[in-house]
């Protein structure tokens, strides 16, 4: 396998974090509404970085070898 079990867990979290992010962005139909301004950029961003965490992470018996 090419990634332990948690590397999924956490991808699946970031994309999560992603579709919410967009999701909240939708759903508010202001532009320059709190939400989807300032709230919702924060959690794509997040989401981004989890999946990057998720990519990189590793177990450490597997990062000793």
């Amino acid at each position: 396998m090419v990634f332990a079990r948690r590397n999924y867990v956490l991808l699946l979290v970031g994309i999560a974090l992603v579709v919410i992010g967009f999701a909240i962005m939708a759903i508010e139909h202001e532009l320059d509404g709190f939400w989807s301004r300032t709230v919702a950029p924060i959690v794509i961003v997040g989401g981004y970085l989890e999946v990057v965490y998720a990519i990189l992470w590793r177990p450490r018996a597997a990062a000793d070898q």
